[in-house]
């Protein structure tokens, strides 16, 4: 006997008895298993999660005669005893050590993946799970999980955007992992807006109860809707956080952009102004003007630039955006190290020593400036404190001293924070739909100092805001209507080798 679907991913709302299914589908393993002496895996990611998923599988055997008869629970190492075939079903917490003495590996559950994505280790121990299922032939895989309360990071978001992939036929006519993806998620047209809708003022049509059976396998079980729609009610008179937070729950609607009280409020019209042809190529294209914004700092922050272009024939701002992270940041920021991994597999964050990031840094400044778009004056702003290394690199590569405005972070940069509010609202700022600005503006907060407001990286945390301050940096200088200087030739510039 072998298995040809060895991978099931089923995103499910809250409150669909996922975890008591888990059990029952661990127990119908069980009888279904015909190998001696295997092992099959029920994995929680806390430790009360799997106390719940055991006293429910036993709870199950309780109640049946028949199951009395077959199994035989051993409640003080969680464990349930096949009397039939000696095999055992192993009720664990995510843990690295999770496989130490599984032999004969044919079923795994993992329940809440998204919670696990947040591990940077997942990855490791979702490989070594694999490796002990493709031992047996009949070996498969289940996760279940609930939509991330977050930004879906690390193997859950890979896992995601796998079975997806297969649920759309993106796939067909490769060899790939089978995988069978049961995702109760609205069709975009219902998940999301345009941002000629958003503008218009629509309504996302997710917020309609109609649609919302859609999504529930268990509605009129252990879901009801008019309970539903009372506590919905209550929820978004809290605001779009509690939205975003109630939606993605119950909804298995993605947050696109990081959910916080305090933040900037830009956030709340960045998923309607992505052009996801934006690049820095197209953005030098279609530009007729160019600035740059740079902020850096220690080791333990991120290196971060922003590039805005001004469009020559609508003038709407378009934006790009590019950062640089030291490993030391992966050990030292460990609650990020997943995302931070993600965004590098993305191309969007470049995981290097110093001063291999400044050189990078300096190779796009040059890229930029062959272009012809930089302004002869305040073409690049950048926070003076620790950019000695980042300077010297820029004139490496033919930046002028006229070129660098030095701008400091605090109030200072409010006009661009309230410009950009505006043109995010207005539909005249664009980016590239970045997965690395999304968790930025997540983790921004805006201070009152007196009659100013500031976003500093004391109130957001070390290693989090860098690409938003550089956006700000870079809004600063286009705000002041500046003009190309001239067009640089081949011999003007200079090879950094």
């Amino acid at each position: 006997q072998v298995r040809y679907i060895r991978d099931i991913l089923a995103l499910v709302p809250k409150g669909s008895s996922k975890t008591t299914n888990a059990a029952a589908l661990l127990i119908v393993a069980m009888l279904m298993n015909f190998r001696p002496r295997g092992t099959a895996l029920f994995v929680g990611p806390t430790q009360a999660i799997s106390d719940r998923a055991y006293e429910q599988a036993v709870g199950m055997i309780e109640e049946s005669p028949d199951l009395r008869r077959r199994f035989r629970p051993r409640d003080h190492i969680k464990v349930i005893e096949d009397l039939v075939t000696k095999s055992e079903a192993q009720v664990k917490t995510f843990d690295l050590k999770i496989l130490t003495g599984a032999m004969g590996l044919f079923f795994v559950l993992l329940d809440e993946l998204h919670v696990l994505g947040k591990s940077a280790s997942a990855a490791k121990v979702l490989r070594q799970i694999r490796g002990g299922l493709d031992k047996t032939p009949e070996g498969v895989l289940v996760m279940t999980t609930t939509q991330s309360d977050d930004i879906p990071s690390g193997v859950f978001k890979s896992e995601l955007k796998f079975a997806r992939n297969v649920r759309d036929g993106k796939y067909r006519g490769r060899i790939i992992r089978p995988m069978l993806p049961i995702l109760y998620e609205f069709p975009p047209d219902i998940a999301s807006l345009t941002r000629e809708e958003r503008a218009a003022g629509v309504e996302e049509r997710w917020k309609d109860p109609v649609n919302w059976p859609m999504v529930m396998p268990n509605l009129g079980r252990s879901i009801h809707l008019a309970s539903l729609r009372a506590d919905w009610e209550s929820e978004r008179e809290k605001g779009d956080d509690a939205i975003k937070v109630w939606a993605s729950q119950h909804l298995n609607i993605e947050i696109g952009v990081g959910i916080n009280n305090e933040g900037w409020r830009g956030a709340d019209y960045w998923e309607g102004a992505v052009d996801e042809t934006l690049t820095l190529e197209t953005l030098l294209e279609r530009s007729e003007v160019v600035t740059i914004g740079i902020d850096g700092g220690g080791l333990d922050d991120l290196l971060g630039l922003a590039v805005i272009g001004r469009d020559r024939k609508t003038r709407e701002w378009l934006s790009w955006y590019r950062a640089w992270a030291n490993p030391k940041v992966l050990e030292v920021r460990k609650d990020i190290a997943a995302q931070l991994q993600d965004f590098s597999d993305a191309g969007e964050i470049s995981i290097c020593p110093v001063p291999q990031d400044v050189l990078e840094l300096a190779m796009i400044v040059a890229q930029i400036i062959a272009s012809g778009l930089l302004p002869e004056k305040n073409a690049i702003g950048i926070d003076p404190n620790n950019a000695a290394a980042i300077i010297e690199a820029l004139i490496a590569v033919g930046v002028t001293d006229e070129m660098i405005r030095r701008l400091l972070q605090g109030p200072a940069l409010a006009p661009a924070m309230y410009g950009l509010e505006r043109k995010l609202s207005d539909g005249t700022f664009w980016h590239g739909g970045m997965l690395l600005m999304a968790f930025v503006l997540g983790n921004a907060k805006i201070e009152q100092r007196g009659n100013s407001v500031m976003v500093t990286k004391a109130v957001s945390g070390r290693a989090k805001i860098d690409p938003l301050v550089a956006l700000f940096q870079a809004a600063i200088l286009m705000s002041w209507n500046p003009s190309a200087g001239r067009l640089v030739t081949g011999a003007d510039i200079l090879t950094v080798v």
